[in-house]
């Protein structure tokens, strides 16, 4: 066997794909231009971190199952007065996972809630954090499953393997006992110990229409607000959408009723 194909076997075994596909050319270009084997070692690693901090990011973004299209450089900030740039890269960077604090984001339907979140998610996962999105809706209905097999802990437990969990629209729709159960239940264990995004169209005082029961209802609050980062997005880019397009309808209109 050939130094070569004894050499490709041992990185295969490594799992050095990087290695093998680059060795040879890097061997080429380390003799012409007469680096030093430290150097050409160096090249070499540094190509199979980055291809593995690539192929981790795509996994995690895969993992996490955020909606598509949702990135920081989309969502318009200057509709936001009440979120400034700075604001926005701190929360990007996501170093409060690390302290377990959570992140509550209100505002009215059409406000960016999903897009904010699914895209801080995103930048999440590109610095390698774990994280996971849901609907409320589908995330309630997963753990009534999970309670009915008698496998709640073990999805608890599989949900505290994301550093973040996203969990869009709490409030979109109506929930029966059960479902608030659950989701209590749920929100109780990651307090202190995972961080929570959740989005909501409807402000604290009025989550006594999603939880049920006032004690219930003031539990949830006190620990998602214990530690927590709380935004108000004011604008709805729907309604600001539906505007600019009848405008542009009744501008189309004009020249046609001025002809007549």
């Amino acid at each position: 066997m050939k130094d070569t194909d004894q050499l490709e076997a041992l990185l295969r075994s490594l799992n050095l794909k990087s290695f093998i596909r680059n060795y040879k050319d890097f061997s080429e270009k380390s003799h012409k231009q007469k680096l030093s084997h430290i150097t050409f070692l160096y090249e070499l690693v540094k190509a199979e971190s980055t291809e593995r901090q690539s192929r981790k990011v795509e996994r995690l973004i895969s993992g996490a199952k955020l909606p598509r299209g949702k990135t920081l450089d989309g969502f318009d900030l200057s509709k936001q007065p009440s979120l400034s740039p700075g604001r926005l890269k701190e929360l990007a960077q996501g170093d409060f996972l690390d302290l377990y604090e959570n992140l509550l984001i209100f505002g009215i339907p059409g406000g960016g809630k999903t897009h904010l979140s699914a895209a801080l998610a995103r930048e999440w996962c590109l610095r390698g954090r774990k994280v996971f999105y849901t609907t409320a809706a589908m995330l309630v209905q997963d753990l009534l499953v999970a309670k009915r097999d008698l496998k709640l802990n073990e999805m608890i437990k599989k949900l505290d393997g994301f550093e973040a969990l996203v969990i869009d629209d709490i409030s979109y729709v109506p929930y029966s006992r059960d479902e608030t159960d659950v989701l209590f239940v749920l929100l109780a264990a990651r307090y202190e110990t995972r961080s929570v995004v959740i989005t909501s169209n409807l402000v604290f005082s009025d989550w006594g229409n999603i939880f049920k029961d006032a004690m219930t209802t003031r539990a949830a609050i006190d620990r998602l607000v214990h530690h927590a980062t709380i935004l108000e997005l004011t604008e709805s880019y729907r309604q600001k959408h539906a505007k600019n397009r009848k405008k542009a309808q009744e501008q189309e209109k004009e020249p046609e009723e001025n002809e007549t």
